[in-house]
């Protein structure tokens, strides 16, 4: 086990895919146990839709893909809470208005430049080697920046997630720290996109907090551990991406499945002892 690891670390776009997706797996992990408590846990299939489509344009103008996705998915992200939150249209709606409208322009770039060519494929599903050393240092500052804004601003993030009206009613601008988790989220999708592909990169949102939420009780324990399993399924998927030469993304995706699978039985065990 250790050889085929040192093996791996031999390699540059192993020590990328490694070191980006450690990063953003515990970064999505974070984000993803409040969202899935506020019930908006497929705002990340949302935005990984927009994501691609800002991608989609920024390979039709031979752009860096990383600065066009960014700001294009945050706007996004601020915009379907407004949407959602001021209008008739509300929440999974929203979503879906906002996510096919980006799929389809990004189809639509796609079909009348480049085609459907490997980038594409890339955005799509994932590659652990799409991902440059330029790619690597901004991943890098950016999941180190939402990490640290995630950490400073928990006691508020933890308010809204439990009851935004209390914490209204107790001076909390709750729409202020709604729009917070938005961003860092907006920022994390698109960080992980390349690595994970548009089609998988909410799986890193989800997983990890229905699986902690098997076992454990406490926001702050359900927190802890989402970021524990969330990086180990991570670091397991690629291991065995790169040993049985599977795609990187799905093989994340299934351990992830594999471990929402071991919590649940846990959980299934430890309540049918407490019953009797």
């Amino acid at each position: 086990m250790l050889d085929t690891l040192f093996h791996m670390l031999s390699y540059p776009f192993m020590v990328r895919a490694f070191a980006v997706g450690t990063l953003v797996a515990l970064c999505s992990a974070l984000l993803g146990v409040s969202l899935v408590l506020k019930r908006y846990s497929m705002i990340g299939d949302g935005l990984s839709h927009v994501g691609f489509g800002a991608l989609a344009l920024a390979a039709a103008l031979n752009v860096a893909p990383l600065t066009v996705a960014i700001p294009v998915v945050v706007v996004a992200a601020v915009l379907l809470l407004r949407i959602s939150g001021g209008s008739r249209i509300k929440g999974d709606s929203a979503i879906a208005l906002i996510s096919t409208s980006s799929l389809a322009v990004g189809v639509m770039v796609i079909s009348v430049t480049t085609g459907m060519n490997t980038d594409v494929y890339n955005y799509m599903f994932g590659s652990i080697l799409a991902m440059s050393e330029e790619d690597v240092r901004l991943s890098v500052l950016l999941s180190v920046i939402v990490l640290v804004l995630f950490f400073f601003f928990y006691q508020k993030i933890f308010a809204i997630t439990f009851d935004e009206t209390f914490a209204q009613a107790t001076g909390v601008r709750a729409g202020l720290y709604n729009t917070l988790i938005a961003v860092l989220t907006a920022v994390t999708i698109v960080l992980g996109m390349r690595m994970m592909g548009a089609l998988l990169i909410s799986s890193l949102i989800i997983f990890p907090a229905l699986t902690s939420m098997r076992v454990c009780r406490t926001f702050k324990s359900v927190i802890v551990n989402s970021a524990a399993v969330s990086v180990v399924c991570l670091v397991v998927g690629i291991t065995v991406s790169y040993v049985c030469a599977t795609p990187a993304g799905a093989s994340v995706v299934m351990v992830n499945i594999a471990a929402l699978c071991v919590y649940a039985l846990v959980g299934a065990l430890r309540n049918r002892r407490g019953g009797k």
